[in-house]
């Protein structure tokens, strides 16, 4: 990448193949920022735009203002940055409770990126499910697909629930590996209401996902969904693109219970269990 000017004054070490450690949870949002900016100029040398499906949450919303600032800001080509959303809530967009809102008051508002460039779920809608239709009729119109025909995003921002659920994806839900869907209206179990998200079969074509998991309190769960066989699986230990790239980026204390693992030891575990069987095919 052409030099972005960016400097994060430390190195995220990478503790497992894939999972990348920072000092803190604003280490992370600074390093998540300048991923996004590396990764947007090279989808948009590669293939003239980058499109990316955001998240909630706090950690996404330091990001957000880490890229809305002047540094970040202006290295980023916004004309040719499509955004969209991995889940939403059945909230309007100006209530506190909307990723969207959320994004647009961090970020949207203090970027030029084109009005049409950003592609919100509309989950307050009163026809939920026509609303999921539109959102995957969207889908197929602003989006390659891959070789099983589903959409490719080039970055799709995840967080991980300390029960172990990504995007709306909840444990115990039906269908979730065997869906053809793309978007889905689950029923979030312990709340009793229903939320708009992208299906796993989406998330796993994406060329790259990156979870964000910050704070002492998400340390067990990321070590159960790094290290343990679980049956069955949780959602986020089902997030495994085909054909793409898998990230954690996680601060110190989420890290805590990790063994480290390095990528000649995770190279010698894959030759023991023989070619086309990934770490967690088990599962």
């Amino acid at each position: 990448m052409a030099d972005t000017g960016i400097s994060l004054n430390f190195i995220p070490e990478e503790i497992q193949p894939g999972v990348m450690v920072c000092p803190d949870g604003d280490s992370v949002a600074r390093a998540a920022a300048r991923m996004f900016v590396e990764w947007a100029w090279q989808s948009i040398a590669r293939q003239g735009a980058f499109r990316v499906a955001l998240s909630g949450g706090s950690t996404p919303r330091a990001m957000y203002g880490y890229l809305a600032t002047e540094t970040y800001r202006k290295q980023v080509d916004w004309a040719k940055v499509h955004l969209f959303w991995g889940d939403e809530r059945c909230v309007p967009p100006d209530d506190p409770e909307s990723n969207y809102g959320m994004a647009r008051k961090e970020l949207l508002i203090r970027v030029p990126i084109p009005e049409a460039n950003v592609h919100r779920m509309q989950a307050e809608r009163e026809d939920l499910g026509r609303a999921a239709q539109e959102y995957e009729e969207l889908l197929r119109r602003e989006l390659d697909r891959d070789e099983h025909g589903f959409p490719r995003f080039d970055l799709i921002f995840l967080g991980m629930g300390p029960d172990g659920h990504t995007a709306s994806l909840f444990p115990g839900a039906r269908g979730i590996r065997t869906t053809s869907r793309w978007v889905s209206t689950p029923l979030v179990p312990k709340l009793g209401k229903r939320r708009m998200t992208l299906t796993l079969p989406v998330l796993n074509a994406a060329r790259r996902v990156q979870f964000l998991v910050v704070g002492s309190e998400k340390a067990a769960m990321l070590r159960t969904v790094l290290e343990e066989k679980v049956d069955p699986p949780l959602p986020a230990q089902l997030v495994r693109p085909r054909d793409g790239q898998r990230l954690f980026l996680v601060d110190r204390a989420a890290a805590a219970l990790l063994t480290r693992r390095s990528s000649a030891t995770a190279a010698q575990e894959q030759s023991a269990r023989g070619p086309g069987k990934g770490p967690r095919e088990e599962l």
